[in-house]
């Protein structure tokens, strides 16, 4: 058996890095689970500070008995870790890991690494996205479980997928008031998806649901919509939207969008994975193998960060990566654990059937950079507009996305392209007649995320556990 030198780690706390530590320490050994979170569970099953009121079913509602399950296993578990929450994961080189916990950084070496850095929403900005009151779904989502508060008191949900609906959804049940459901998808869309979503019954009747309830409540859901200009002087006031009859407004002060999501990829990236362009996610994403496997010795991928599956395809991929480590470093594995395998392959081949007809069902909005005017801001951390980047393109003649970058700064800024990157890409392969697999993807950098500068040469190395 090859015996790792130090403990296998685990970055991220979500559906799949619960799922791969639960597996590992089911076979002997005691991996290191970093959590940028103060609390294990990731977005889906993220949990309140202990003082909060609300009841597991009002927080996590059809899936308050999966949510509970899974945050208690992963509690059980935690005399059997070692947990590191509040630990930012900023870089990675030469089999260590930066790590910055409470302003200070150090250096963790790893024998095996599986990463589950899961996802952000992938953003398409329009005129005034920038004021006070526009969040992201994820972000009014966040505040919805963690605060246990609204982003507003009528609220506007533009964009597209299946999040959209399950948190004005959830927004509704708790008691705010929904303005309206701006989706760009169209109904036919969804209607030539059922054959893929057929593949998973029991997700597809969930959302069917939650539309349903929707509109039985009165929530007025657009189709073919696509939000405009967000008005206001100090926050948002009003909403101007169009769609096929035209354009239309709403009164709102706040509004919610993302079109799907995407995967952070930035540690990754620093890693030194292999890439390839994925259709389905419309997006450039580390490659791996069935079970896992990067294109780097020793390291796992999993979960969202790996693909955007949903929170049950993440706890089956965390799993699975797992029991790859385990099977690499030479660890006997018995029939039954040889068949959970087999299980588990097949239920993640049902999950990406299920995957490509939600990407039919609610495709990103292809006429977005054609209707994107000049004076939208499309990199709020350096104030980039769309007319920037149009112009840099063209005065540079830059074809792909990182020379770009070096021409009008899009993606230099605190969040390194998580917002702006994904809308950036897709106006560069419209402007160049290109398409976005064309024009490549921003490439990782580190500092991931912002650190305090005067601790970033202060690191101590960790020895082997």
């Amino acid at each position: 058996m090859n015996k790792l030198q130090s403990p296998p780690v685990i970055v991220g706390a979500g559906p799949a890095g619960m799922l791969a530590a639960q597996t590992l320490v089911r076979k002997g050994l005691r991996p290191v689970v970093l959590d940028e979170n103060a609390r294990h569970g990731g977005q889906i099953y993220r949990q309140p500070p202990a003082h909060f009121q609300r009841s597991p079913k009002a927080l996590y509602g059809f899936e308050s008995g999966k949510a509970e399950a899974v945050l208690q296993a992963m509690q059980d578990l935690l005399p059997h870790i070692d947990y590191r929450p509040n630990t930012l994961v900023w870089n990675a080189q030469a089999a260590c890991l930066d790590l910055l916990h409470e302003g200070k950084t150090s250096v963790l070496p790893y024998g095996a690494l599986l990463v589950a850095t899961g996802a952000t929403d992938r953003i398409l900005p329009f005129l005034g996205w920038t004021l006070p009151g526009v969040f992201s779904l994820g972000g009014a989502q966040v505040a919805l479980k963690f605060q246990g508060c609204a982003i507003g008191r009528q609220v506007v949900f533009a964009g597209t997928g299946p999040l959209l609906y399950l948190v004005a959804y959830q927004y509704a049940k708790a008691g705010g008031q929904v303005a309206a459901i701006l989706d760009s998808a169209q109904w036919s869309d969804q209607l030539r998806a059922l054959p893929e979503l057929t593949a998973q019954a029991s997700m597809l009747s969930k959302g069917v649901y939650y539309v349903a309830w929707l509109m039985a409540h009165g929530v007025p859901i657009h189709r073919g919509a696509l939000p405009v200009q967000a008005l206001g002087k100090a926050s948002v006031e009003q909403l101007i939207w169009r769609d096929k009859q035209g354009e239309h407004r709403l009164v709102c002060d706040a509004v919610a969008t993302g079109y799907g999501l995407r995967s952070e990829t930035q540690l990754a990236d620093l890693l030194g994975c292999e890439w390839a362009y994925d259709e389905a996610d419309r997006a450039w994403l580390p490659a791996k193998d069935s079970a896992g496997r990067a294109s780097v010795p020793g390291v796992y991928l999993a979960g969202d960060g790996a693909g955007i599956q949903g929170a049950d395809a993440a706890q089956w991929s965390g799993e699975r990566a797992a029991w790859a480590l385990l099977s690499d470093q030479g660890l006997t594995l018995s029939e039954d654990e040889k068949a959970r395998i087999d299980a588990l392959d097949k239920m993640m081949a049902r999950r990406r059937i299920f995957g490509a007809g939600l990407t039919k069902a609610f495709p990103e909005p292809r006429q977005w950079p054609a209707l994107t005017s000049d004076a939208v801001v499309i990199c709020r951390c350096e104030e980039i507009t769309a007319g920037d980047i149009r112009n840099a393109a063209k005065a540079s003649g830059a074809l792909e996305l990182n020379r770009l970058k070096a021409f009008s700064r899009v993606g230099m800024g605190r969040c390194q392209g998580r917002m702006c990157g994904c809308a950036a890409a897709e106006l560069l392969a419209h402007c160049t007649q290109q398409s976005p697999s064309q024009v490549g993807r921003l490439r990782g950098q580190a500092p991931i995320k912002p650190i305090p500068f005067e601790n970033t040469f202060s690191a101590q190395t960790e020895g082997p556990a």
